[in-house]
Parts: C-alpha cells; sequence; structure tokens
C-alpha cells in the first residue's frame, strides 16, 4: 500500500480539542483506518520497515556510544562532584546516598528540556501552537534538521543509559519496574520516530514530559538540602514544598491535559489526514497510549500522596518517589554506591 501525497495544511492553527473531541475523533479515525486496510499484517509491516524506516548502521552506532558516553560521565560526576558535595554539606547518610541520582538526573532533564522549550518557542518551528503542523508535507525519508537531530541523538543515548542505569545504578524503588517500562518504550519511540521521520512530533513529546522530571528532582534535592550539617533548613524547606505543588500541577497539566490533546490529537486524528496511508499508524499511537497510561499510574502516586498530606498521615515531605521496598529496613544506597 504506497503512501498518498501529503497535503499541506490549513492557513491558521487548529483550535485545540475538548477531552470528548479528542475521543470521537479519534476512535473514529483509527476503525477507519482498521476498516480500510484491506493488506495488513507482517506483510505489509515488513514492506513498510523496507519503504519508510531510515535508520543507517553508523547511527545506531553514535546512539550506542552516547550511551556509554552518558553512563561513564555520571559514574565521574558522581564520584568527583556529587558525594564530595554530600560529604561537604554533611547530609543525613540516607540523604547523601540518593543525591547524586537526582541531581544528575535534574541537570539532564533541566538541559533537555530547555533545548527542546528552545526548538518549540525560539525557532520557526510551529508543532507547540499548532500540532496537526508536525505532519503537514510529511515524506518517507525526508531530511531531519540538524537541530532536531541533536536532540534526538542526546535525548536517545540518555535513555539507553537510562535503562542501564535503573538496573544497576539507581536506588530500586517498587515502582521501578514501570520506570523500566517507561524507558524501554520512550527508547523505542525515539528511535522509530527518527527511522520514520516523525521527529517533529517526538519534539513536541519531550518537551511536555521532560518539565515534571526537573520539577521532581529539584524537589528531591531541596528535601534532601533541608536536613544537612545536622540543622533544619526552612529555605530549602519551602523551596521543597513549591516545588511538590508545581510538580503535581505541572504533571497534570502537561502530561495529562496537553500531551493527550495536542500530541494523541494529531497523531490519532491529523496524521490520517495530512498522510491518509501513514505508515505504522497502529504501533505508534499504541505506544504513545502507553506512555499516556502510564503517566495516569503515576498521577495516581501523586494523588495518593497528597491525600496523605492532607489528611495528617504524612507530617513531613519525604522523597516523592520513596515507594522503596526496603523503606521501613536499613538504608541501602545505590548500586553505584
Amino acid at each position: 500500500m504506497a503512501a498518498a501525497e501529503p497535503v499541506a495544511g490549513p492557513t491558521g492553527p487548529e483550535p485545540m480539542p475538548s477531552y470528548a473531541q479528542l475521543v470521537r475523533r479519534g476512535w473514529g479515525s483509527a476503525l477507519a483506518a482498521a476498516r480500510g486496510c484491506t493488506d495488513c499484517g507482517w506483510g505489509l509491516a515488513r514492506r513498510g520497515l523496507a519503504e519508510h524506516a531510515h535508520l543507517a548502521p553508523p547511527e545506531l552506532l553514535l546512539l550506542a556510544l552516547g550511551a556509554l558516553g552518558w553512563t561513564a560521565l555520571r559514574s565521574a560526576a558522581t564520584a568527583r562532584l556529587f558525594r564530595p558535595l554530600a560529604k561537604r554539606c554533611r547530609l543525613q547518610p540516607r540523604d547523601a546516598a540518593k543525591m547524586p541520582e537526582s541531581a544528575w538526573k535534574f541537570l539532564f532533564y533541566l538541559g533537555s528540556w530547555s533545548y527542546s522549550a528552545y526548538l518549540l518557542f525560539g525557532t520557526d518551528y510551529p508543532f507547540f501552537h499548532d500540532p496537526p503542523s508536525v505532519f503537514y508535507d510529511w515524506t518517507p525519508g525526508m531530511a531531519v534538521p540538524r537541530d532536531i537531530a541533536a536532540a534526538y541523538l542526546l535525548q536517545g543515548s540518555f535513555y539507553g543509559h537510562s535503562i542501564y542505569a535503573t538496573l544497576y545504578m539507581d536506588t530500586w524503588r517498587k515502582d521501578s519496574v514501570v520506570m523500566l517500562l517507561h524507558h524501554v518504550v520512550t527508547l523505542i519511540l525515539i528511535v522509530s520516530s527518527y527511522a520514520f521521520r516523525y521527529h517533529n512530533v517526538g519534539i513536541l513529546v519531550l518537551f511536555l514530559h521532560d518539565i515534571s522530571d526537573v520539577q521532581l528532582e529539584f524537589t528531591k534535592l531541596n528535601i534532601y538540602f533541608k536536613s544537612r550539617g545536622g540543622s533544619y533548613h526552612r529555605l530549602h524547606a519551602l523551596a521543597a514544598d513549591l516545588g511538590c505543588l508545581s510538580f503535581g500541577f505541572s504533571w497534570f497539566w502537561f502530561r495529562l491535559y496537553w500531551f493527550p490533546l495536542k500530541v494523541l490529537y494529531a497523531t490519532c486524528h491529523c496524521s490520517l489526514r495530512a498522510v491518509p496511508d501513514i505508515p505504522f499508524y497502529f504501533f505508534f499511537n499504541a505506544l504513545l497510549l502507553l506512555l499516556t497510561l502510564m503517566n495516569l499510574y503515576w498521577f495516581l502516586y501523586i494523588v495518593a500522596f497528597a491525600a496523605k498530606v492532607l489528611t495528617g498521615q504524612v507530617r513531613e515531605l519525604k522523597d516523592l518517589r520513596e515507594y522503596d521496598v526496603a523503606e521501613a529496613q536499613s538504608l541501602k544506597p545505590s548500586k553505584a554506591e
């Protein structure tokens, strides 16, 4: 089934839909695509890979080398910067063991989100204000702009590193299995969207997700530093409380409001209008829906935590992801420690 010629978009941005419009139009487009696919199966998938996937071996090698580079850089930063800083600030032993992980993630996500924000708001890319435009003028094997390719290399290699880090470097938590699944799904989305030249929507996905990680790690760092040196620091406690509130709000707004109404609407509904026979339509939308379910899963944790704070079951703000299986047992440092 050959892909139809892409069509240009309307003269102005399309208004963002409601949840009801997303479900109705997205479901209707998916059903129409399923009914219209007369030769769906492994044969079509193999032809789609051969005709539309463009990923050279040197690019995969560069991705693998980048993952190794992130791992080496984290190990060096932990040994020479984060651990000495924790020791100098006289953090509590439990906090000192977890601070390097949060500091590393905070620095990366702050840089990656800032760069994504620059691409969406500091250049001529219209993808945030007009999400359907991510598919305008799409063609198989189209050139990837260098600024977007750089973002893909940094993010793809980092999530390759993150799979290893979750297994062998990070503190193991109760939601680490879901976190590992999240990293695998994200890496598959990054690599496959680059190969099929869906990089425009990929930048929007990264922007909408990284901001929550910035606020999460910022809040955790302030939690670790508020009891340093044997005394209580009100400024860090206030920053942790404000960070917790902004984290919960941004998680809902960016991941559960903007993400489905901007990204899922564009991929489920608008993609078929721009490219009627767009390849691997169901594959990519299934992964994006899985990502949405994981966002909802973690949001339920956030709501449960907030409920405990409001009802007095939790009197002091602790690590927002502290669902450790050994929470009531003796402290176990991260595997990198």
